[in-house]
């Protein structure tokens, strides 16, 4: 799973049809205190996030483990929206 923060949607009317449906937005590998260090790459949308979440996300093979993606062509999933983290015994995020 990678920490990252959703900084955008895409729209894509044309599509593959295992596609349709779902929800895409651009998401960028963030640092523990959620600021966007990582290229952006899109993903698929399972929890509802929204511009500003940060979330956690999988890649690769992994991005086709849930039931909303299973059998799709999908690299990166939106599987959960953190409320917070804390590292080292220090809080270093909190959703406001």
């Amino acid at each position: 799973m990678v920490i990252s923060k959703v900084v955008g949607s895409a729209v894509a009317t044309v599509k593959d049809e295992n596609l349709i449906g779902t929800k895409l937005l651009v998401v960028r590998e963030a640092d523990v205190t959620g600021q966007p260090i990582g290229k952006p790459v899109v993903a698929i949308d399972t929890v509802d996030a929204g511009v500003g979440d940060l979330v956690l996300i999988a890649a690769g093979s992994s991005a086709r483990q849930t039931y909303m993606t299973k059998d799709r062509p999908v690299d990166a999933v939106i599987m959960a929206v953190l409320d917070s983290l804390e590292v080292d015994g220090t809080v270093t995020y909190r959703k406001s």
